[in-house]
């Protein structure tokens, strides 16, 4: 499986308060950004997966969401999670 628990500890660890951090907004962001990476490569070798390119334009839906939340909130969090995972907003 590609998104274990000890991944998901990692995830949260690096971008969210402590391992524990499963709530905040970047431990979210980061976390969407790891599955949309995922499911990106798998789309590139199924194209025609149309449930998979649901769930895809889904999470990215939250992860803009959550982006567009944080952003109206705290603008200094919202850059410096922006500039941690190399998105382009």
């Amino acid at each position: 499986m590609y998104l274990n628990s000890a991944k998901k500890e990692e995830i949260f660890g690096q971008y969210g308060k402590s391992t524990t951090d499963t709530g905040s907004a970047e431990s979210q962001i980061a976390l969407f950004t790891y599955r949309i990476a995922h499911l990106t490569e798998h789309m590139k070798e199924n194209r025609k997966d149309h449930s998979t390119e649901r769930a895809l334009t889904g999470l990215v839906g939250k992860r803009r969401a959550l982006l567009k939340y944080l952003k109206s909130r705290d603008i200094n969090r919202y850059r410096a999670i922006v500039k941690a995972l190399g998105l382009r907003k």
